[in-house]
């Protein structure tokens, strides 16, 4: 079984660096996909309330035998229920589905700034952190702007920035940024909903190592200082994608994903979002310095 390394945040909590994400996974489905990933040895699951979903996770961990303090457990308020009394009603509904007393990591979804509500969001976050119920705070989409202006009408620097990042759309700027301010880089799509895979370059790397294309691609990331969550039902595939840590990229494998580059979104833009619910989901520190 792969163990799979740490990565410190901001406040000193631990988060592995490779994470299972269930997005789009039905929930009827969800129990026994997570239980394949923890068997394979993930220990952390990401999910939203967005996605459908807490109730497969909780379901999974329960059966999983595992002690609490054995797994990691990210979930998101969604852009509906953005504001301070509807984050923490939120909340307590994520909870109540996951079966669980306090939940690792809680994010923003979306910073949807038309609905100009993340910022009071983020201090219900900030309350939720000061009682203990989550044991680090963070955002997910968010861009510069909105980080800067959590930064001065806020007191806790996030933890995480959950942000759409592969080899087409490699965020150099945003991960300058959360360089600086101590604000850990994670992927969601790494593998860019599997358009990564078919590149030549990736194609010849994974020939060369003897590895898969998702592999290299996954490799690329930790070796990046990102936190990545692959996403497969497919139990052969679950386990594959942990298999990372027994090869490394070199220096010019590196830059040759790095050329990569094009600029190319497979999600929303985070300040053009006027999120609608997709159709089939439904949802029922440190300190900044300068």
């Amino acid at each position: 079984m792969s163990s799979v390394p740490d990565v410190v945040l901001n406040n000193g909590v631990s988060m592995p660096q490779l994470g299972y994400g269930v997005f789009r996974v039905p929930d009827d489905d969800t129990e026994r996909a997570v239980l394949a990933a923890l068997n394979a040895g993930y220990r952390s699951i990401d999910t939203a309330s967005l996605y459908g979903n807490e109730t497969g996770v909780g379901r999974a961990l329960s059966a999983s035998g595992l002690a609490r303090d054995h797994f990691f457990v990210t979930t998101k308020v969604w852009n509906d229920d953005q504001g301070y009394n509807s984050t923490l009603r939120s909340f307590d509904a994520s909870l109540g589905r996951l079966g669980l007393d306090h939940v690792d990591l809680y994010l923003i979804h979306w910073p949807k700034p038309s609905l100009d509500r993340y910022v009071e969001t983020w201090r219900a976050l900030e309350k939720l952190y000061a009682d203990r119920r989550v044991r680090a705070i963070g955002v997910s989409n968010f861009q510069p702007d909105h980080l800067r202006r959590l930064r001065d009408e806020t007191d806790i620097v996030p933890a995480v920035n959950q942000i759409e990042l592969h080899p087409d759309l490699q965020q150099e700027q945003l991960r300058r940024f959360h360089a600086e301010h101590g604000v850990v880089t994670e992927a969601w799509s790494p593998l860019g909903q599997g358009l990564a895979l078919r590149h030549p370059v990736v194609a010849e790397l994974a020939h060369r190592h003897g590895r898969t294309p998702a592999q290299v691609v996954l490799r690329w990331h930790l070796q990046l200082g990102n936190v990545a969550i692959p996403k497969s039902t497919t139990p052969s595939r679950i386990r594959e994608n942990i298999g990372l840590f027994d090869f490394a990229l070199a220096e010019v494998d590196m830059a040759a994903l790095a050329a990569l580059e094009s600029g190319t979104r497979l999600g929303p833009d985070p300040d053009e979002r006027e999120t609608r619910r997709r159709p089939g989901f439904s949802s029922a520190g440190g300190r900044w310095v300068s």
